[in-house]
């Protein structure tokens, strides 16, 4: 489909009880689509605050080339200001754990934003940080990968677990076999396996308990 305006496209989406540990929700290059909102509310199911932010300035899309043209237009540093000011907010109000989860595009952005050692934790879904725009990660980070997926020279799983690794950084990685890149987005129903989908959350759901408890 061409991209289509969605709901409440100007603030993020909300679940769970604000001053509980919070994770930032950061959607892939097909923008906010719904099961990212199920997404977010399975996670403040499980006692977190959770905040969905859009990207993509009110528009998302199922189509892969249409998704591209809207990562195109993505910008990095308002981005992470973006999360930042997210982040920020939820500790004024009381928060004292953070944590980010992107997925795809959103977990590169997640990572990113790590760098600046401002969160707590970070889960990122076939995602990783090549080697030119690498720095150390100072908080755990948990990473899912599929089994079929393409990746840049010097930004491949390997290379990237190789590089925290070294740095020191509290690093988990899953693999899953079988699955293709976005393989858990509930949205884009060719590439959705349900059965992996559901095992990454709840190693992100577990992970995050263990990281934001305190």
């Amino acid at each position: 489909m061409p991209p289509v305006r969605i709901p409440s496209g100007d603030r993020p989406l909300e679940y769970g009880v604000p001053g509980h540990p919070l994770v930032v929700v950061v959607h892939d290059w097909y923008g906010r689509l719904p099961g990212l909102a199920d997404y977010g509310a399975a996670l403040a199911e499980q006692g977190f605050h959770v905040l969905v932010p859009d990207f993509y300035n009110g528009w998302a899309t199922d189509d892969e080339q249409e998704a591209e043209a809207l990562l195109d237009k993505l910008e990095l540093l308002p981005s992470i200001d973006a999360i930042e000011a997210l982040v920020q907010r939820a500790r004024s109000e009381g928060t004292r754990r953070v944590a980010v989860v992107g997925f795809s595009m959103g977990g590169w952005l997640a990572l990113s934003h790590a760098t600046g050692g401002t969160v707590d934790a970070v889960v990122a879904y076939y995602a990783t940080l090549g080697e030119q725009e690498h720095r150390i990660v100072p908080c755990p980070v948990q990473l899912h990968f599929a089994e079929d997926d393409a990746w840049e020279v010097n930004g491949d799983p390997d290379s990237f677990v190789a590089r925290l690794e070294d740095d020191g950084t509290t690093t988990v990685r899953y693999d899953y076999p079988g699955t293709g890149h976005s393989f858990a987005n509930a949205s884009i129903p060719a590439k959705f396996n349900a059965t992996a989908a559901a095992l990454a959350f709840a190693r992100t759901a577990s992970f995050l308990d263990r990281q934001l408890a305190g």
